[in-house]
């Protein structure tokens, strides 16, 4: 009971700290998610890197940074209202490129037994982390116009596809859906978590109107499939490093990459399929 307790006030104390991210304007925005960015970096990083001395603990926060560029970049083009693709291109090139290729040399001096290992990790924490969570920029930012709603609601959306895919495989669950990585998943729950985010999809066309009924069911769709893979593929993390949770930043929840494993496999998806219709 006492664990039901926590992890109902943590969820509460989330969703009150992600509205007030979402709600008070883009500086915020762009703030709160650049922590989670942060975060899940860390979280990440923390499984896959090898982590005993302190030329370690650098080559974590090194990973962080290079992880957080795509985020950074992204925002200040989008805040700053940087309108130039060409001149946007040409600064990005030269302060990404520079920047990635000093872990090689970090690792050529590191005396580690794996440092390839290490720079691959690293470069799949910007590809895996760092570069979904700049494509919500891309989301968020619609020329001049702050469109937050619909990152919100995309946020919403995927809780809702996990919610609902937890309640309806613990009521009538009982084909697995894969059971190596994940044996508790059912195709059961996968369909009822598809048709509860459908149908919150279509309630959220009437409290938020930034897009159509058709495109919020769209999303919803993108929700119900690539959430779950997500999820899946968290989990594979997961057992390959034989842990239980990300971390213990948010207690009976487990850590930030825990909670935006689903969401950060969705935005890609969502991006392109909201970029095209723009």
């Amino acid at each position: 009971m006492q664990g039901l307790w926590r992890r109902l006030v943590t969820a509460v104390i989330f969703v009150i700290i992600m509205a007030a991210g979402h709600l008070t304007g883009p500086y915020t925005f762009a703030l709160l998610f650049l922590i989670i960015a942060a975060g899940c970096l860390w979280e990440f990083l923390g499984l896959t890197l090898d982590l005993h001395t302190r030329r370690d603990k650098i080559r974590k926060i090194f990973g962080v940074v290079l992880g957080l560029l795509p985020f950074v970049l992204v925002t200040i083009l989008k805040l700053m209202k940087v309108i130039d693709p060409e001149q946007f291109i040409t600064i990005s090139a030269l302060l990404f490129s520079p920047f990635v290729f000093t872990i090689f040399i970090y690792e050529l001096y590191s005396n580690s037994k794996e440092p390839f290992a290490n720079i691959a990790f690293m470069i799949l924490g910007l590809f895996y982390i760092g570069i979904p969570f700049a494509l919500v920029n891309f989301i968020a930012f619609d020329g001049d116009e702050f469109r937050n709603r619909i990152v919100f609601g995309l946020l919403v959306l995927t809780w809702v596809n996990d919610t609902g895919a937890y309640l309806t495989g613990s009521a009538i669950g009982k084909t697995p859906l894969f059971p190596r990585i994940s044996p508790k998943k059912t195709w059961e729950g996968t369909i009822g978590g598809l048709l509860t985010t459908l149908l919150f999809g279509w309630g959220l066309s009437f409290l938020f109107n930034d897009i159509p009924v058709t495109q919020w069911l769209g999303l919803a769709v993108i929700v119900g499939i690539f959430g779950g893979l997500g999820d899946l593929v968290e989990s594979m993390l997961k057992r390959s490093v034989s842990v239980k949770d990300s971390g213990n930043l948010l207690p009976g929840h487990g850590g930030l990459l825990d909670r935006f494993d689903a969401f950060i496999f969705v935005v890609p998806f969502a991006a392109a399929y909201l970029l095209y219709f723009r």
